[in-house]
């Protein structure tokens, strides 16, 4: 972890928000055109493609955490990940312009968004997320890409030849805009991250605090970014895939990676109260996606509101 002067964070805080802004736009823009000239609806890139790019820093601060600090620092950052992605994410989102729910998201996707947040809680219950526990939920992630798989694989079989010759044909910048997008969200995660970090840690905040806070909402801002990018363009299918995509990823994939390398340990006060938060948020989001297939700009201030209301309940 980078470290330095109060000034010298400041500015990697800054200079991580300006990375994250571009490689959102570049993101956004080259998934875009490449859901165009391969015919997948945007909601399928935004599962796919965008989720699995912007939970990429959830893996790095995870991974290193557990290693080399300690593991409260990977599930705090899972578990505040997934909730910001839903308050603050979805909600900044919808009060930007209302989200339409696909009907693949709604009954293909979030399923597994739910089955995800359910694992995790049953599996950490005991007080610990093992080698066995992680094999379930990376055999939950095939499962789940085997059922995205599949559905492309359908939709790529309906399209007729006059479509096909109607479509754009795949371009190298599209690919390379895309790259550049996911190396900016990352890089400039890791700079927000690292500033923001030794702020607190200098401050003498718990490993398990920081992870639920400053990781957790570094960690998401590369979905709030490509999110309220997309939403702003109106392409509100990105935004709403890419926050349950994220979410599946973050349990499925980054934690179940994380106990292959080393046991998770879960701490009562995570039980008694950020595995609640949890399953509130996923309820709350399946519920407000479920009727009217839409999340307004109403719903939008309830889950912002929400989230403000756990990082009150988080403070010391």
């Amino acid at each position: 972890m980078l470290s330095g002067s109060p000034l010298v964070e400041l500015l990697l805080i800054v200079g991580g928000v300006a990375l994250l802004y571009a490689g959102a736009e570049l993101l956004v823009s080259g998934a875009g055109d490449l859901a165009l000239a391969v015919g997948l609806k945007a909601s399928t890139v935004g599962v796919t493609v965008v989720a699995f790019a912007t939970t990429a820093p959830e893996l790095f601060v995870s991974l290193l955490g557990a290693v080399t600090v300690s593991t409260d620092i990977g599930l705090g950052a899972i578990v505040g990940s997934n909730i910001a992605n839903i308050g603050l994410v979805l909600g900044v989102s919808a009060i930007i312009r209302p989200l339409d729910v696909s009907d693949t998201v709604l009954r293909r996707h979030m399923p597994f968004m739910v089955l995800a947040a359910l694992l995790l809680v049953g599996l950490g219950w005991d007080g610990r997320v093992g080698f066995v526990d992680g094999l379930v939920l990376l055999t939950a992630l095939v499962v789940f890409t085997v059922t995205v798989l599949r559905r492309v694989s359908q939709n790529q079989s309906a399209i007729s030849d006059a479509e096909r010759d109607e479509m754009p044909d795949v371009k190298a910048r599209d690919v390379a805009t895309v790259v550049g997008g996911i190396v900016a969200l990352v890089l400039g995660s890791r700079w927000l991250i690292d500033g923001g970090e030794s702020l607190l840690s200098a401050a003498g905040f718990s490993d398990l605090f920081i992870g639920l806070t400053v990781l957790a909402l570094g960690t998401s801002l590369p979905e709030l970014a490509a999110s309220v990018v997309s939403a702003y363009r109106g392409e509100s299918e990105f935004s709403v895939g890419n926050v349950v995509g994220s979410n599946i990823y973050n349990v499925l994939a980054v934690i179940g990676v994380v106990t292959l390398v080393t046991p998770i340990g879960v701490a009562p006060g995570v039980r008694g109260f950020e595995f609640p938060a949890l399953l509130a948020f996923t309820a709350g989001a399946v519920a407000l996606m479920s009727y009217g297939d839409r999340v307004t700009r109403v719903d939008g201030l309830v889950l912002t509101a929400g989230y403000g209301a756990f990082l009150y309940l988080l403070l010391p």
